[in-house]
């Protein structure tokens, strides 16, 4: 009963941006189970939340400890890793996130921007190609594999994911167009 109790108070607490005061209803849920691991991920999105991130790393290593065949936890440690710029730590973290769900379109996406961020262009393109297979809607990563590919030198494919960009997000593909001057068909 406690657990339940304490989980929703957190669950207002945070409703209200009262992080610190939802922590501490999350701390109670660990004091009755240190192995919680809804607890401990609700302590680091909190604490990521707050810009404290070295400690939500520290709590979603704890996630990713209890549990070894989740995806999300190392997809959680990648993010946060490149939010502090250890782009090779994230890479690894991302790696292990697809290892155990290959088709985790953010892991896939995270993956390439720390390659990018660590001058490794040519390796980011399969992570975004599938990404963009996964999400074809999305213009992030088509947005990136735009401008990963202009910047590699391939004008023919940059051009055609312009063009298809600029089919069902305008806004992004002009954006893409500016950075890279390329001219889509279809916009104005």
């Amino acid at each position: 009963m406690r657990r339940w109790y304490w989980n929703h108070a957190a669950a207002w607490c945070v409703l209200f941006r009262r992080r610190d005061v939802a922590i501490d209803f999350y701390r109670r849920m660990l004091e009755q189970d240190p192995g919680d691991s809804l607890a401990l991920a609700s302590i680091g999105f909190q604490c990521a939340q707050q810009g404290r991130k070295r400690d939500a790393l520290a709590m979603f290593d704890r996630v990713a400890a209890l549990k070894p065949r989740d995806a999300e936890p190392q997809f959680d440690r990648g993010f946060l890793l490149q939010e502090l710029n250890d782009h090779d730590a994230a890479i690894a973290a991302f790696h292990k996130a697809l290892t155990l769900n290959p088709d985790h379109d953010r892991a896939l996406y995270g993956l390439a921007l720390s390659l990018i961020s660590t001058h490794r262009k040519k390796e980011a393109i399969a992570p975004l190609k599938r990404n963009t297979e996964l999400q074809p809607m999305s213009p992030y990563g088509w947005y990136l594999l735009g401008r990963v590919q202009h910047e590699l030198g391939r004008a023919d494919e940059a051009q055609h994911i312009l063009d298809h960009l600029a089919r069902f997000e305008p806004d992004v593909a002009r954006q893409l167009a500016r950075e890279t001057g390329l001219k889509a068909a279809t916009l104005d």
